[in-house]
């Protein structure tokens, strides 16, 4: 069922959410958190379709929050509210409320989405693109428990990294974090079987400007202190990982995408499925938990600058490794005494 109300308000929201239930015969709230989701009108559809996806896993009220920003200044004046409730087949398992505002509203779109929040019920706040720097303090942001962007969707996504940590709050989490589970969960087993095994150095290969592949770097050389050197490659995404020890290399090497070679000392290699998710997926995996990611926030405080300054130094074009500037410069000749003055 799908009900359109113009010139609206959040009372009467409220009032066409309860007589749809009641029409399709399930009065009944079943739904465990409110996701908040904060778009443009281009990427709202492909928004609220992956969160209806997740919502088969997660069942939510989902409140898209589309502001429409007018370019004549009279239109920009006139507050007005216009919503789309959907309910039933129409919205996953749960309840879908896109809210678009115009004019003054614009500015003011927490007072319009909190008396439609579940009551007694947690709020997730997504940002597919265009989150603020400071998600925390975003009027929005505040009434979350968690909150989700996505740098990848940035102009610099590794720049954004930068933005991120400096104004983390416990609840803020990315989804480029989200991508790399997989290959997190994979290290860290293939570490737990070669526990006598050191690592002293480790390299991520990806693309360019990929912040899942900045990510995973940092949490390596935070979790392990050891250097972690960055490389780049035609991708998808992040293609592989280089643990280096001293009885041989540990690699995970995933160049089509979606199936992974393991490659461990004193064991066969092993295929392992390592598939790129889409973003229903990781919504999904997001909403699995609410509380503070430690792990991300020590990864992201890491600090990409910090990275590249512990990275291993690779030796210049041309030159052999036996002609590498040596690390202990030549010692110089002993001076020779000074000669004593003559005498008066």
């Amino acid at each position: 069922m799908k009900i359109d109300l113009t010139e609206t308000t959040s009372s009467r929201i409220n009032a066409a959410l309860v007589q749809a239930r009641r029409d399709i015969g399930t009065p009944a709230i079943g739904m465990v958190l409110t996701l908040v989701i904060v778009t443009d009108e281009e990427n709202a559809y492909d928004a609220l379709k992956s969160a209806n996806d997740a919502s088969h896993e997660h069942p939510s009220r989902i409140i898209v929050v589309v502001k429409r920003i007018s370019r004549s200044p009279r239109s920009r004046r006139e507050a007005r509210l216009d919503a789309e409730i959907r309910v039933g087949a129409d919205s996953g398992t749960g309840e879908t409320i896109v809210l678009r505002l115009h004019g003054e509203l614009v500015d003011h779109a927490q007072s319009v989405v909190l008396p439609l929040l579940l009551p007694d019920a947690p709020v997730v706040v997504w940002w597919p693109e265009g989150a603020p720097a400071d998600l925390a303090g975003d009027p929005l942001g505040a009434l979350g428990q968690r909150r989700i962007t996505d740098t990848y969707s940035c102009e610099d996504p590794v720049a954004a990294l930068g933005s991120r940590a400096a104004a983390y709050a416990p609840g803020d989490t990315d989804l480029s974090w989200t991508r790399i589970t997989p290959w997190r969960s994979m290290l860290a087993a293939a570490l737990d079987q070669q526990q006598n095994l050191a690592v002293v150095s480790a390299t991520v290969e990806g693309e360019n400007d990929n912040p899942s592949c900045e990510l995973l770097a940092m949490w390596l050389a935070d979790r392990l202190g050891v250097p972690v050197n960055r490389t780049l490659s035609g991708g998808p995404g992040l293609t592989a990982v280089r643990m280096e020890t001293k009885d041989g290399v540990i690699v995970l090497d995933r160049a089509d995408g979606a199936l992974a070679t393991l490659c461990m000392p004193g064991q066969p290699d092993r295929s392992v499925a390592l598939q790129r998710r889409d973003t229903a997926e990781l919504l999904a995996e997001e909403l699995r938990r609410l509380d503070p990611d430690n792990t991300y926030e020590a990864s992201l405080k890491f600090g990409v600058a910090r990275l590249e300054a512990t990275a291993p130094a690779a030796p210049a074009a041309g030159t052999k490794p036996a002609e590498a500037k040596s690390e202990t410069p030549p010692s110089k000749p002993a001076p020779k005494p000074a000669k004593k003055a003559a005498a008066k």
